[in-house]
């Protein structure tokens, strides 16, 4: 039988190894976790609430082209969707007035919201070029399995709660470790060190149309921006139901 001591001795070497393991959740609202296939939201360090979701079917990085999900720190420069009907179908990032039922048969858009995410680091800085967001799905039967193309795929009801929680700005921080309850430890997971950065195309100032559509300012027709939106103005696009 245990003694005390040795039970005591077990209790303080797990507890060790599990903040070793556990990833780096300080400041970070949303963290996205690759081996649980969850997401989770974070307030003052500690998980509130959790979703299913699906990271990408070809595994984890930054690559142009590789249809990876990006790790390390984001956050959300652009948010998307706002007031359309759940299942709502986004086609170019406009609403195209379909609105579809989880798992409808033979398709697989953007549903409901979109939140775009731009890299914090060297080792995702190509992320929003690439178009990496969180977003709906209409495959809510694949959730909790990787299934997307590099996105963060969410039910579509569920992306709205997400939607509603999580501003402009916030931090999402994609680990490939498990979804961490509170924080844990004081030093980031290591990621890609930096590289020479190719700037993105410049974001072309735009509006919103009667319509809900974008505006192109210096074309005079309706179109989409070119290039992610500015960070430095954290633009929130919005696009009338």
């Amino acid at each position: 039988m245990k003694s005390i001591s040795q039970i005591l001795v077990a209790t303080a070497i797990s507890l060790l190894l599990t903040q070793c393991s556990a990833p780096q959740v300080k400041n970070a609202d949303v963290v996205v976790s690759v081996a649980d296939q969850k997401l989770g939201i974070y307030k003052a360090g500690r998980l509130v609430t959790s979703y299913k979701i699906s990271t990408s079917k070809f595994g984890i990085g930054d690559k142009p082209g590789s249809c990876c999900t990006p790790l390390g720190r984001h956050e959300v420069i652009a948010k998307i969707g706002h007031g359309l009907p759940p299942g709502a179908v986004l086609k170019s990032r406009q609403w195209n007035g379909e609105v579809l039922k989880p798992n409808a048969p033979g398709r697989d858009p953007i549903v409901s919201r979109i939140l775009w995410l731009g890299g914090k680091e060297g080792g995702n800085r190509n992320a929003a070029g690439r178009y990496i967001y969180i977003h709906g799905t209409t495959e809510e039967n694949r959730l909790g399995t990787r299934a997307s193309y590099g996105c963060v795929r969410m039910a579509a009801k569920d992306v709205i709660h997400v939607f509603e929680s999580v501003p402009v700005g916030a931090t999402v921080l994609i680990t490939k470790n498990g979804l961490p309850r509170s924080e844990r430890i004081t030093q980031p997971e290591p990621v890609a060190a930096p590289v020479e950065q190719t700037p993105l195309p410049k974001a072309v100032p735009v509006t919103i149309g009667p319509n809900g559509a974008v505006l192109a300012k210096d074309q005079k027709k309706e179109g989409e921006p070119i290039g992610p939106p500015s960070r430095k103005k954290r633009l929130e696009l919005r696009v009338q139901g």
